[in-house]
């Protein structure tokens, strides 16, 4: 789920720890690891508190926005197949997957690669 991989991103942009986000989302250490590794769903009201904490909007921590900035401040243009696509709709599916290969692609891909898959 990219809300997880998102969390975990911004609580380490931000500089905090599970703990220090579970007080300020009043709950606890263990609720935000489960958010972060997608076993667990924020309710509506711990949601809305993420998204005053981090200033950001839903549609972004959902993934219904992408933000793309170049290192370089050159103009970026992102193009993707339908292929490409498709085959992120289909990893969406898969929430633990998905978490596994968002949180360190090369690791994850890596990994099947020494596997000949």
């Amino acid at each position: 789920m990219i809300l997880g991989y998102r969390l975990k991103q911004l609580r380490k942009e931000n500089n905090m720890s599970q703990a220090e986000l579970g007080k300020k989302l009043g709950v606890t250490k263990v609720s935000v690891s489960g958010y972060e590794n997608g076993t667990r769903i924020p309710s509506m009201e711990v949601l809305e508190t993420i998204l005053n904490v981090f200033n950001i909007s839903a549609d972004y921590m959902l993934g219904r926005e992408v933000n793309v900035v170049a290192e370089d401040n050159d103009n970026l243009s992102l193009l993707l197949a339908s292929d490409d696509i498709d085959i992120i709709r289909e990893l969406r599916k898969q929430p633990t997957l998905y978490n596994k290969v968002a949180n360190d692609p090369k690791r994850f891909f890596s990994g099947l690669y020494k596997k000949n898959i």
